[in-house]
């Protein structure tokens, strides 16, 4: 498993849906570690347009065009990412990081330390 790889996860917790695509976007560092959760943000077939939506499809294993609501991450075990998708291109992740910093309201400012 690895960060930017999409995966179909079975019963997300409030999900009327059996199960949905996910983007693993966990560091690696922790993916590789004996922690049994990772962070992964939903895919739907519907947008709203958000700056926190990054669009992805077919280029990424997906049938349709969808879109990553990176205000919606969560937090699910390893367990439940049963079959790979596909996967970001590097690109793409940059929009999700971009994507995530809006959502979770992350400044450069704030992260000058890193």
């Amino acid at each position: 498993m690895k960060r930017g790889e999409l995966y179909r996860a079975a019963s997300l917790h409030g999900d009327p849906r059996r199960s949905r695509v996910v983007l693993v976007v966990s560091r690696q560092r922790f993916i590789d570690s004996s922690y049994s959760r990772v962070m992964c943000v939903p895919v739907y077939t519907t947008s709203g347009g958000l700056a926190t939506e990054v669009r992805v499809g077919p280029e990424e294993g997906l049938k349709h065009v969808s879109a990553l609501r990176c205000d919606e991450v969560t937090s699910l075990n390893k367990g439940q990412l049963k079959a790979y998708v596909g996967a970001l291109s590097p690109g793409k992740l940059g929009a999700v990081v971009r994507a995530l910093a809006i959502a979770l309201d992350i400044r450069p400012e704030d992260i000058e330390d890193l």
